[in-house]
């Protein structure tokens, strides 16, 4: 990463990492970081690679659906601003959530989802949010 993230981590694998999503318009939105250099496309990830991330994918969804109880689930592996391997883990919502007296709503539900760059959130929120989930794996 180009930028220091250290603050936004979640749990740290063997071979990718969790970082809360600063912008949580999706309650619950992580990135799942490989942490191989050079690392560019999802499918040139090595088979060890590519085993833990389903793991890491599941211990997630089971964290974030104890913590919000999302009603479905989107991955997402761009790589259009960031040229390195890594994925947005999106929690889908078919009705608003209120966590900490903040709603978090999902105004695009059943549809591709769209990053609301206008919904801004406090740190401590965004830190609740992150020790919620990193408690739960």
């Amino acid at each position: 990463m180009t930028d220091d993230y250290s603050k936004f981590l979640i749990k740290d694998y063997a071979l990718w990492s969790i970082y809360i999503n600063e912008n949580q318009s999706y309650l619950g939105r992580c990135i799942v970081w490989c942490k191989r250099e050079k690392a560019l496309d999802l499918t040139e990830a090595t088979s060890e690679e590519q085993k833990e991330l389903f793991v890491i994918l599941d211990d997630l969804k089971n964290a974030v659906t104890k913590a919000f109880s999302p009603d479905w689930f989107n991955y997402s592996f761009l790589g259009n601003e960031m040229r390195h391997l890594h994925g947005h883990f999106i929690p889908r919502y078919a009705k608003a959530r209120e966590f900490l007296g903040v709603i978090f709503e999902d105004k695009l539900w059943g549809h591709n989802y769209k990053t609301d760059h206008n919904f801004k959130i406090s740190e401590s929120i965004l830190t609740a949010i992150q020790t919620k989930i990193k408690s739960l794996l």
